[in-house]
């Protein structure tokens, strides 16, 4: 196989740290440091009963002033100049999301329903869209690339066509789409099943002339687990793109995993790439780490009050191979645990870049009115004692992806010190 070929771009790519990219419906994002966008990722997989909240103030924040923020309410119904601004739905969202951004935790977070939404549905991998990633091109809106069979592929939309108008007679929406940011333009293209909405578009050597397309929205789902099979320096190895820890990636990892069992006696080794795969449902974490770890403990959960360790779950069904793991500064979370898990209890060799730093635990609380509140509750620590938050987890070796030739480089490192 040409080197050329050892790219190996999955049909979808999960959502990159700090990127214009992002799937069409795909994760709903919050501000971190610097700016960046990390998708909401390692929440914990449980049921948690909501229980409404006694409208009486507890004991331990009796002495707090709430005068003041009727003071001002008042002050705004009474006195602002566009009343029709004066959405109180929106306003009392905005100082939820003030008192939780307050704590100056950026995973401590709350999420209005329509946000809440579309983070289940990236966690579910499924949504009703016309399949395309969006980005801009010199502040345009634009199609990054179609899904493939998806219906905007299935309709000839090209990446690189620039998304310039959106109607949708059904939202009673007819916009350009000059201005818009990303989640405006998930929300517009977005839709229920079977709905149409019209995409005017503009494609370069077209004749210049901007032309419509009408796009009938269907189920667009996103794999989380791919495998390709590379052979490189006499080697065949079995490389797993891991995208993000969903709600089908279990199924999708034991349908890999069987096809590597099938054909293991042509298989010289494992590449786990988990690069920008930004977490998701801790238990994924478990099940993947425990595919190449028999027994012992994979992380620490250490909580407010409490720890609890999680082991292993004795499969190991892939601990035979030779194996390297991939991440980069997007890898974040479940995948971080995982990596590091790897690392320590498997003797794993990282290779890539040092990974993001995201080492605490969310819970995430489904509210009455369809809200989710998702609150820090505690913090991992890897086999070895060390902490993910803000640290990350370092690589064994450093070597980047350069995106302006034809080849992957850290597959193609990582094949090399399969030896």
């Amino acid at each position: 196989m040409r080197a050329s070929l050892y790219r190996l771009l999955p049909a979808v790519r999960s959502v990159i740290v700090g990127s214009l990219l992002l799937v069409l419906g795909g994760a709903v994002g919050f501000r971190i440091a610097g700016g960046a966008t990390l998708p909401l990722a390692n929440i914990v997989q449980r049921q948690v009963e909501y229980r409404l909240i006694n409208t009486e103030q507890p004991p331990e924040v009796q002495d707090v002033e709430f005068s003041q923020f009727w003071e001002v309410w008042g002050i705004l119904q009474q006195d602002y100049l566009d009343a029709a601004r004066l959405n109180e739905q929106q306003m009392v969202f905005g100082a939820i999301r003030g008192m939780t951004a307050a704590l100056g935790d950026p995973y401590t977070v709350f999420l209005p329903p329509e946000l809440d939404q579309r983070t289940e549905e990236d966690l579910a991998g499924s949504f009703f869209g016309v399949g395309i990633e969006l980005g801009y091109i010199d502040g345009t809106l634009a199609v990054v690339a179609p899904l493939k069979g998806m219906p905007a592929d299935q309709a000839g939309v090209e990446a690189g066509d620039l998304i310039l108008h959106v109607t949708d007679d059904v939202k009673g929406l007819d916009e350009d789409t000059q201005g818009w940011s990303l989640n405006q333009a998930v929300n517009n293209i977005r839709g229920s099943k079977q709905s149409t909405v019209t995409l005017t578009l503009f494609r370069s050597g077209n004749g210049g002339e901007p032309f419509a397309v009408n796009l009938i929205r269907d189920e667009i789902v996103i794999p989380s687990v791919e495998l390709v099979f590379v052979e490189h320096d006499d080697k065949r190895v079995a490389h797993i793109q891991l995208s993000r820890f969903g709600e089908r990636t279990k199924g999708e990892w034991d349908q890999i995993v069987a096809q590597i069992l099938q054909q293991r006696d042509s298989v010289d080794g494992i590449l786990l790439d988990m690069r920008n795969n930004p977490g998701g449902f801790f238990d994924g974490a478990i099940d993947v780490a425990s595919e190449f770890i028999e027994s012992g403990t994979i992380v620490t959960q250490q909580g407010k009050f409490t720890s609890r360790s999680f082991s292993a779950k004795g499969e190991a069904k892939l601990g035979r191979f030779p194996l390297r793991v991939l991440v980069n500064r997007g890898s974040a979370s479940a995948s971080e645990i995982v990596a590091g898990a790897l690392r320590d209890r498997a003797g794993a060799e990282l290779i890539g870049e040092q990974t993001f730093g995201k080492g605490t635990v969310q819970d995430r609380k489904q509210l009455d009115n369809g809200s989710g509140l998702h609150v820090t509750i505690a913090r991992w620590l890897l086999p070895a004692g060390d902490s993910i938050q803000d640290e990350g987890v370092p690589v064994a070796i450093e070597v980047q992806d350069d995106r302006q030739t034809d080849q992957d480089e850290v597959v193609l490192r990582a094949i090399e010190e399969l030896g």
